[in-house]
């Protein structure tokens, strides 16, 4: 055990870190495997991203995920199975990324996994007297470190709920290291399953950082994609093209509870999926809604309810980047429909020299990186951003 502490606190003081950030989100696509170079830590933080990809998985492990995914009731023995069975699969997905790249994993310093979640319940969603903010990500980290011989932190979020938050989300750590810049107001909008935005103020004010999901990305686009035309997602926005918004589905869609809450706050498929939606129709009593109608609605709502979330946090008197990543960054019909809403132009974060669809995985490197290197970080007493390191440490051996 010491020949391990020695070597954590080696790799702590060494000018730059090789880390691996791992990333497996809500859509279930894959798992994003980012190699990342970091020297420093905190607002000091450099980092140059040397690979990336995204491994997708097969639809037979997609399939295990989902018997247990955003599910009230399941099989707990499904559960159980499946979080030394993901950590092992991950960990088979590093070493042949590595393989297919010819790095050594002898040159890997950490590995930073953020796990897949599986449930997600913050107070404000789960409304238990007693009971506090919740989140669960499996993929055990010790089943990494074991197979890679890596040292890896996992379960990023337990830290942060310990500390007050929500869990989620986590990227106003990462986005706060690597994007602040004075003089320019930034809005960094992350269009996963679920869409987030972090604000980080020009003036460099830690204390006036915002983070808060707000609602639907992608999560109900892919869903319905995928059951009316067997499709993983809606390439380009082609099918939303082809629709035409249904107005009384979307004012029934944007009633629901959860976009009058206020900031921030969290949620996540427990809450937006198909029972949301088909709920929706009823109410709007609509005979019935051609399936490109749906797409295109849902798109909308996407974009409405982000636009919407980004517009409040505004002041008149001041000017706003907005940069863009995550999957929905792809989908021409949702940027424009921000775009139109907010009336000001949304930028792909790649401009920022950051790959959109590698930022998650990165921004858990960082994470990672700070647990190890950094020191404490200070967000002033604001809900839903604890000034906490997070990940749990996993040694090989």
């Amino acid at each position: 055990m010491r020949a391990h502490i020695e070597k954590l606190y080696e790799i702590s003081g060494k000018k730059s870190r090789r880390i691996i950030g791992l990333m497996s989100g809500t859509s279930l696509d894959g798992l994003d495997v980012a190699v990342c170079n970091i020297e420093g830590s905190g607002t000091e933080t450099e980092l140059e991203l040397e690979f990336f990809t995204t491994v997708p998985y097969t639809e037979e492990f997609r399939n295990e995920i989902l018997q247990i995914f955003a599910k009230r009731q399941i099989d707990f023995q499904q559960l159980c199975l499946l979080n030394p069975f993901i950590g092992t699969m991950h960990a088979k997905m590093i070493l042949d990324c590595l393989n297919s790249w010819d790095l050594d994993i002898e040159h890997i310093d950490l590995i930073a996994s953020h796990g897949q979640t599986v449930f997600h319940a913050p107070k404000k969603q789960h409304k238990l007297p007693g009971f506090p903010n919740a989140t669960l990500q499996i993929g055990d980290g010790d089943h990494i470190a074991a197979k890679t011989g890596v040292i890896t932190l996992s379960d990023f979020r337990q830290k942060h709920i310990a500390a007050g938050g929500e869990g989620a989300p986590l990227a106003v750590y990462g986005d706060h290291f690597l994007f602040s810049k004075e003089g320019e107001n930034r809005i960094l909008l992350n269009m996963g399953g679920i869409a987030n935005f972090t604000f980080l103020p020009g003036s460099l004010d830690t204390t006036k950082i915002f983070t808060t999901d707000t609602g639907p990305g992608n999560t109900l686009l892919d869903a319905y994609t995928k059951r009316f035309y067997h499709k993983p997602y809606d390439e380009n926005g082609t099918i939303a093209a082809s629709g035409k918004v249904n107005e009384t589905l979307l004012a029934a869609l944007k009633s629901y509870p959860f976009f009058k809450a206020p900031f921030p706050k969290t949620t996540g498929p427990e809450v937006f999926n198909f029972d949301y939606v088909e709920s929706a129709i009823q109410q709007s009593k609509l005979i019935s809604v051609s399936r490109q109608d749906i797409i295109a609605t849902l798109t909308q709502l996407s974009a409405e309810t982000i636009s919407d979330a980004i517009r409040s946090v505004m002041e008149e008197d001041e000017t706003y980047t907005i940069y863009a990543s995550g999957g929905g960054a792809h989908n021409p019909v949702l940027m424009s429909g921000i775009s139109h809403a907010l009336n000001r132009p949304v930028l792909k974060i790649d401009k920022l020299g950051i790959s959109g669809d590698a930022k998650e995985a990165v921004l858990f490197a960082v994470l990672a990186n700070e647990a190890v290197a950094g020191q404490q970080m200070h967000f002033g007493e604001k809900e839903g951003v604890p000034g906490v390191s997070m990940g749990k440490i996993s040694f090989p051996g």
